[in-house]
């Protein structure tokens, strides 16, 4: 892992949002506005853009922590500006706060955390699991 980054860097993505951002669940379409889901994937994209920088190529990035206060909503076609900002780094763990606006009007903010750790441990980690879900 590189140390690349210090608390305070940070880091911008946009997203249009689009139809299949909306809110909709097996029992249909609930709004057409920016899901509160499809904003927590976007906040934990924004986030990861630094362990896209700071790993090598034996890691791998995983989330840990994601915390959201969704406060507006975002019709469909409107850009969405996420700031994600390092509140701090230490050891193998990258914690993120960041904030989603449409023109300037805050619609989200909250925190991310991710760890880098090696691919194998993970590989590990998972065929693990998939013990766990095995059944007799």
């Amino acid at each position: 892992m590189q140390q690349r980054f210090q608390p305070g860097d940070h880091k911008e993505f946009r997203r249009i949002v689009r139809p299949e951002d909306c809110a909709a669940f097996d029992s249909g379409n609930v709004h057409p506005v920016y899901a509160t889901f499809a904003l927590a994937r976007d906040a934990e994209w924004c986030c990861r853009l630094f362990v896209l920088d700071m790993k090598d190529d034996t890691e791998e990035g995983i989330g840990v922590q994601l915390t959201i206060h969704h406060m507006a909503p975002a019709l469909i076609g409107s850009e969405v500006l996420f700031t994600a900002t390092v509140s701090h780094i230490q050891q193998h763990e990258i914690s993120c706060t960041y904030t989603a606006t449409v023109n300037g009007r805050l619609i989200a903010n909250g925190t991310q955390v991710q760890k880098i750790l090696k691919k194998e441990k993970l590989e590990r980690l998972f065929a693990g699991l998939g013990k766990d879900q095995q059944h007799p």
